[in-house]
C-alpha cells in the first residue's frame, strides 16, 4: 500500500498571515460578540438607535421586547460592560446611548479573524 504524497513542513507553516491579535484584544472582540449573541439585545440596541436623539430610556425598552424593567437592566448591563452603550442616569431613569463607532469597531473584528 501506498502512502499519499504530504506536504513538506516549510510549505505548510508559511501564510504569510498577519501577526495574530493579542489574547486582551481576542478576549475584548469576544465579550462584544457574546454580548451581540442575544436576540433581544441586538433588539435593544435597535431600539436605541431609532430613538429620539438617538438614546432610550429603560422604561422605554421594556414594553417592545416584552420583558420585565429587571430583566432589561441585566441585557443593558452586559452591552454597556462590552462597551456597545453609554449610561447616563438622569433620576430615577437610566438612559443609553449606542457608543459611538462601536458597531462599526465590531464589524471591522470580523475582518480580523
Amino acid at each position: 500500500m501506498t502512502l499519499p504524497a504530504t506536504v513538506t513542513d516549510a510549505a505548510c507553516c508559511t501564510t504569510g498571515a498577519a501577526p495574530a491579535i493579542s489574547v486582551d484584544e481576542a478576549e475584548r472582540i469576544a465579550r462584544v460578540f457574546k454580548a451581540l449573541g442575544d436576540p433581544t439585545r441586538i433588539r435593544l440596541l435597535s431600539l436605541i438607535a431609532a430613538g429620539e436623539r438617538g438614546e432610550a430610556c429603560v422604561c422605554d425598552l421594556t414594553e417592545p421586547v416584552g420583558l420585565s424593567q429587571g430583566t432589561v437592566s441585566h441585557h443593558m448591563k452586559l452591552l454597556t460592560d462590552a462597551g456597545l452603550v453609554t449610561r447616563e442616569q438622569r433620576g430615577r431613569w437610566a438612559y443609553y446611548a449606542i457608543t459611538e463607532g462601536a458597531l462599526e469597531a465590531a464589524a471591522n473584528a470580523l475582518r480580523l479573524v
